[in-house]
């Protein structure tokens, strides 16, 4: 599959309250699950539109991209306090040995899913941390996202991830995307 990167001149795409009706921020609070004092990294950030909703409730929340053009405008809509930014490949992140307690991607997994991505989250979420992925499925009839050949069906995804160390905690193919939550092995 070839990987790609949001195309930066339609960044305004990124801040349409219509990507609700795929991952509304009650449905992705309920899925992260984040205390106060957890270390978070949002992977494939944008714009921060996911980012700014997990802001008020952790210490410390990444925000990781590879386009530092994306984090430009990020910057300039103002970033919450507890928000760093990251210029970084999933495959190759910054952090120490088990540092998050939980990531999260959505819509972007099938810009990272390679076996090296999921094994650098495996090394830097503590054991016990979670991952949250909200994609769009390759079942999806592709009016909505990338083209369908593109995307990655839910089985790959939970295989991908029991490959890497995690253990599926919950996982549902819905109509156009799909929600996989797994948690490190200790």
């Amino acid at each position: 599959m070839g990987f790609h990167t949001f195309d930066v001149d339609r960044a305004d795409a990124l801040e349409d309250p219509g990507r609700y009706r795929f991952c509304s921020r009650e449905e992705l609070l309920s899925l992260v699950d984040p205390a106060p004092t957890d270390v978070v990294a949002d992977l494939g950030s944008g714009t921060g539109f996911y980012t700014d909703e997990l802001a008020p409730f952790v210490e410390t929340l990444y925000a990781v991209d590879v386009q530092t053009a994306m984090h430009d405008i990020y910057r300039e809509q103002g970033l919450p306090e507890p928000v760093d930014l990251v210029t970084a490949e999933v495959a190759d992140l910054p952090f120490a040995d088990d540092t998050l307690d939980a990531a999260f991607s959505t819509m972007t997994y099938h810009e990272f899913a390679t076996d090296e991505s999921l094994a650098e989250l495996a090394r830097v979420v503590r054991p016990g941390g979670r991952v949250v992925t909200v994609d769009w499925s390759a079942e999806g009839d592709g009016v909505d996202g990338p083209p369908t050949d593109e995307r990655y069906a839910l089985g790959h995804a939970v295989s991908a991830f029991a490959d890497a160390g995690f253990v599926t905690t919950h996982a549902v193919d819905r109509r156009e995307t799909f929600v996989c939550v797994v948690r490190r092995e200790a």
